[in-house]
């Protein structure tokens, strides 16, 4: 008989990754259970500010619609500095965020995607974060998914070395804010971003709308939307990759690309690529195109 084939690929709980989730979110909960030494008013504005600098301008602007999808250009400072905000959200580093997203993209809820939408909510939400799987976290797969960057010093710097600039951070908050901005400025904030990232995979493939008919299951959501920065318009981004802009209807309101439009009004974002709605298409859906802005 021949070799059955499992239906996903092998993956081993990552007791790694498991052990940090767990201590994040019980230094997180101090928060709540223990505000006579853990909460500042303070505290909660660092957070708030933390949460949209590492989740909004890091993960959602630098590692996705810039590094992942090029989407436009920027500086190399610039670029460096959202890439950096990406890492300290501690969703691994820019190599290996940037590899599975790529590979998500070509392999979309088929056993070839990370965070495969069709294994179940629990999976594409959480569970792919808290495994092993060798065809998703390969090096040498990975670097090849990555190779037009994953060259870059710097890149290489974060890839190697991703928790010094987290460290960095904390010592700075202690110092500036003692114990209340440590706990709220980087376990809160990073157990509010990885919600962030998580919804999207897992509730952005499950409920919602769809504007354009694709041959995976990501949706258009509103709360995803408004809750992650823009990236919950997941239909839109899954039907055009290229465009910067996630949010194509009036009420999709993607916060990322007011940042974006920002940036190109300061001169700072070039190339930027759009997707733009033509007309309805056929069973209701829309059709749109990607065209470049001009500089």
């Amino acid at each position: 008989m021949g070799e059955v084939k499992p239906l996903y690929p092998r993956s081993q709980l990552s007791y790694t990754n498991v052990t940090g989730f767990v201590v994040i979110h019980l230094i997180a909960s101090t928060a709540i259970f223990f505000p006579e030494y853990t909460f500042s008013w303070s505290a909660v504005a660092v957070m708030a500010l933390l949460v949209w600098m590492t989740g909004s301008l890091g993960i959602c602007l630098g590692f996705h619609r810039y590094l992942t999808h090029r989407s436009f250009e920027l500086p190399k400072w610039l670029a460096n500095f959202f890439v950096l905000m990406g890492t300290l959200a501690m969703q691994t580093t820019p190599v290996t965020w940037v590899g599975q997203h790529r590979m998500h993209h070509a392999n979309s809820d088929t056993d070839k995607d990370p965070y495969n939408a069709r294994r179940g909510l629990w999976w594409s939400h959480l569970g792919w974060a808290l495994h092993k799987t060798h065809d998703f976290d390969d090096k040498r797969k990975l670097l090849e998914y990555t190779k037009d960057f994953s060259g870059d010093p710097f890149y290489r710097f974060l890839h190697e070395h991703m928790f010094v600039p987290q460290v960095i951070l904390g010592v700075i908050l202690f110092l500036l804010g003692g114990l209340p901005w440590v706990v709220w400025g980087i376990f809160v904030r990073l157990a509010v971003v990885y919600q962030q990232t998580l919804s999207v995979n897992s509730a952005a493939h499950k409920w919602g709308y769809k504007n354009f008919e694709t041959d995976d299951l990501a949706t258009n959501l509103w709360w995803v939307g408004l809750f992650a920065w823009g990236e919950g318009w997941h239909n839109n981004h899954h039907a055009f990759p290229k465009s910067a802009r996630h949010g194509l209807r009036p009420w999709e309101f993607d916060s990322t690309w007011m940042v974006i439009r920002l940036l190109k009004a300061l001169g700072l974002a070039t190339q930027i690529q759009v997707a733009e709605i033509q007309s309805d298409g056929k069973g209701g859906y829309l059709t749109a195109k990607v065209v470049k802005e001009a500089a």
